[in-house]
């Protein structure tokens, strides 16, 4: 399954990454999932993406972690507080 990663604020900052197209192994089927995935590229990754320190949003609409991914999707990965 390939799903498209956008990362603002902290993430992109810490993470040194805006985007990306990922081919996500069978069986990820949520957010906690992906995130669980992503965190395991290693200490940074796991650092910036514990669940408490990031949000997300599925095809532009903010998404829980027990949200489903579908392939194609597009994944916002930012910090919590935003400004704007």
């Amino acid at each position: 399954m390939k799903i498209k990663l956008v990362y603002f604020g902290r993430p992109r900052e810490q993470l040194k990454i805006a985007n990306e197209t990922a081919d996500v192994p069978e069986g990820l089927s949520t957010l906690a999932d992906l995130l669980a995935w992503l965190r395991a590229r290693g200490e940074t990754w796991a650092r910036e993406l514990e669940d408490s320190r990031v949000r997300c949003a599925i095809n532009q609409e903010f998404s829980g972690l027990t949200a489903g991914i579908s392939d194609h999707d597009e994944v916002a990965i930012f910090s919590p507080i935003s400004g704007g």
